[in-house]
């Protein structure tokens, strides 16, 4: 990997802020749902790390904060399209790096491959978006990551975010579930030729099939032993918004 200025993307960062976003966000989700943490056992006692989990719901970031030890830093979609606008302001407060969808995001490209040079946490979502409540494949970008920094991959399955509201709004609290699996890698592929692409795409079904098995059987979507459950989930592969063009 090519030498990176890391006094441009300095991690941590937002000290502050953050730390006082974390503990509220504690007390919600352990006011609103009765919240676990399974696995803890598998965290590494340090990065460079990439956490990658499911992505069903606009609740999942927080949770992620809230489960996790560490300072974390993410990279996401510019664009927020089904998260209500009541919330949208909270990734802004924490502060992420905006990948633009339609066009070429190399200032989040360096920000993360910043983050991992100085032996950060970074979260990313790995299907780009939570326009399904089934797992999907991934888009290229978390093992394109993983191949060009060498940071090892922790596949997290979060479960229960979807219905947190839905309860709620019965007068019931939610039942949120954070499985932490085995940290994996780091994975040797290049990133020039056919073969590599292909090997990069292996890797991102990969870590699809980890978090699967971190999931309810009927949340496997695509990646589902199942057939049943394989064909039901058809449609959701399709990207959303691969006609999109932000920024």
């Amino acid at each position: 990997m090519a030498k990176i200025d890391v006094s441009k993307y300095p991690y941590p960062r937002r000290r502050f802020i953050r730390g006082l976003i974390k503990p509220i966000l504690a007390v919600a989700l352990g006011t609103l749902s009765d919240f676990k943490i399974e696995g803890a056992e598998n965290l590494p006692k340090s990065g460079p790390l990439l956490v990658a989990a499911n992505h069903f719901s606009f609740v999942d970031p927080p949770t992620v904060i809230r489960a996790l030890p560490w300072p974390l830093d993410f990279i996401g979609g510019f664009q927020m399209p089904n998260a209500p606008a009541s919330v949208t302001s909270l990734p802004k407060l924490w502060g992420y790096y905006p990948v633009f969808r339609g066009r070429s995001s190399r200032t989040a490209l360096v920000a993360a491959q910043a983050v991992m040079a100085q032996k950060g946490v970074l979260g990313i979502f790995p299907e780009g978006g939570s326009w399904a409540t089934v797992l999907r494949p991934p888009r290229p970008g978390v093992a394109f990551l993983a191949a060009r920094t060498q940071a090892r991959i922790l596949p997290i399955g979060l479960d229960g975010c979807t219905e947190l509201f839905p309860r709620l709004r019965k007068g019931k609290r939610g039942k949120i579930i954070v499985r932490i699996g085995k940290p994996f890698g780091p994975v040797e592929v290049g990133s020039h030729t056919r073969a590599d692409r292909s090997k990069i795409d292996e890797l991102g079904h990969d870590l699809m099939h980890r978090i699967a098995e971190l999931l309810p059987p009927e949340r496997r979507g695509f990646y589902s032993k199942d057939p049943a459950i394989r064909e039901a989930a058809k449609g959701t592969e399709i990207y959303p918004w691969d006609d999109m063009v932000e920024g």
